[in-house]
């Protein structure tokens, strides 16, 4: 074998998880498959959507859709057992979702609003920016890793599904995501970096055993919506959110970074954000959603439910955090905090 192959296949095993400790009987049952063992029989009905244990088990199977978990099988990604409880994971996360948003097909008062929102006051960036301490926005970054150290894979799902100028322009965005052809400049790798110059391990999956249900139930949003051609619409509403409204929130993330002194990789990080995503709110706005529409009107009500999903779990991560952290407390799952700069959290293996 090659040193440049045994290199790659070095670095594709580094890369992959642990699998991360279960949170009740979902999570265990699929943990026992990823095993190698039967699927044990469990009632999805009787849990908690929004609950640790759903949210997990969830993340669980949508994982092995991406880079998957040491020491488990390939071919469980279309394990028929895993897949027929995937299907019923997601049928009661769905449903959960669409319960808490009001729907209809009026997208151009949606992104009327997302435009005043993303300047709003009250959020997680302004806390970190006015008040925040370094622990804290530590604490944050170790959070948003789920999503970033994979970010925009799960809106990839959308180019072959997509057709005409969407998909040209999304292709476009993503192109700016993954670093314009440039490895050192991928969006994913500049967080790598930010953890690194912060204290953290950037291990894909690092941190998942401490990650609340509400930061995996907007990773599971995400891949729910990407891998359901029927709801591409949603996923396209879904990154609508993000690319409209990061730039504001970005920029006080910056001015958060500096005044703790975080140093230079943090403020890259959020200013590439800044001015990327300045230019992506167009892109998306003009270039995806409105051809999107155009050639199928019946979509509006499809983006307009994935911009109110996307709000309403972004919405309920915010209460999550700013909650833990205005009574004292590590937003982390169990509240265990993340410890020493280079140590692992606990409860993380």
């Amino acid at each position: 074998m090659s040193t440049s192959t045994t290199d790659t296949t070095q670095e594709s095993v580094r890369t992959r998880p642990a699998l991360p400790g279960s949170r009740g009987p979902l999570s265990t049952a699929v943990l026992a498959r990823l095993h190698g063992d039967a699927l044990p029989a469990v009632d999805v009905a009787a849990a908690d959507p929004w609950g640790e244990d759903l949210q997990l088990a969830l993340y669980l199977c949508y994982e092995l859709h991406y880079r998957g978990f040491a020491d488990v099988d390939d071919d469980l990604e279309w394990d028929p057992a895993l897949l027929a409880l995937r299907g019923e994971l997601e049928r009661s996360f769905c449903a959960a979702v669409r319960s808490v948003v009001a729907g209809g097909d009026d997208l151009d008062g949606e992104i009327a609003g997302l435009l005043v929102a993303s300047d709003g006051e009250g959020g997680t960036s302004h806390f970190l920016r006015e008040q925040g301490e370094v622990e804290q926005f530590r604490e944050y970054i170790a959070l948003r890793s789920v999503y970033h150290l994979k970010e925009a894979d799960p809106q990839a799902w959308a180019i072959p599904r997509l057709e005409g100028a969407a998909k040209a322009a999304l292709v476009t965005v993503e192109h700016d995501e993954y670093g314009a052809g440039r490895g050192d400049r991928m969006h994913a790798g500049l967080f790598a970096a930010m953890m690194r110059e912060l204290g953290l391990s950037d291990a894909y999956g690092e941190f998942l055993d401490v990650a609340p249900a509400e930061v995996l139930a907007e990773v599971n949003l995400m891949s729910l919506f990407g891998l359901h051609r029927s709801l591409r619409g949603a996923l396209v509403g879904q990154f609508a959110v993000v690319e409209l409204t990061s730039s504001p929130g970005s920029q006080r993330l910056v001015d958060a970074a500096q005044r703790l002194g975080c140093g230079p990789a943090t403020e890259h990080f959020y200013a590439e954000h800044v001015e990327a995503d300045a230019v992506h709110e167009q892109l998306v706005r003009h270039g995806v959603i409105a051809p999107l529409v155009a050639s199928d009107p019946a979509m509006a009500a499809d983006v307009v439910f994935g911009i109110q999903a996307a709000v309403a779990l972004d919405e309920r991560l915010g209460r999550h955090v700013l909650g833990a952290w205005t009574q004292g407390r590590s937003a982390l799952a169990g509240g265990s905090g993340l410890g020493p700069r280079g140590a692992r959290p606990a409860g993380n293996r």
